[in-house]
């Protein structure tokens, strides 16, 4: 584990070492969580998500995105004419996934 002394400065700012911010990816303005536990000071590093953007990164989100993404690489995708059709698709999967549960 890598490690480097830094030094405590005026208004009681310091300095991350380069490797710290190259290696989490840290940039001029991102946010840090800061604790103390067991007499150790933590820096975890916080991303801040618009509350209106929040859904798309819900953990059920991604997981739908992570399937269409594997159904698009494989090829399972349909086309349709129009959304009607595409529409009746839906409708007659529906049905048949209720006509499979019933069994």
């Amino acid at each position: 584990m890598e490690s480097e002394l830094v030094q405590l400065r005026g208004k009681s700012q310091l300095t991350l070492p380069s490797f710290v911010r190259k290696t989490l990816g840290l940039d001029e303005g991102d946010l840090l969580d800061v604790t103390v536990r067991d007499g150790e000071i933590v820096l975890r590093p916080k991303r801040l998500i618009d509350s209106a953007q929040a859904w798309f990164w819900s953990q059920r989100w991604q997981k739908g995105e992570r399937q269409a993404e594997e159904d698009i690489s494989g090829g399972a995708t349909h086309a349709f004419a129009d959304a009607g059709t595409a529409i009746d698709f839906l409708h007659a999967r529906v049905q048949e996934a209720t006509r499979q549960r019933a069994r």
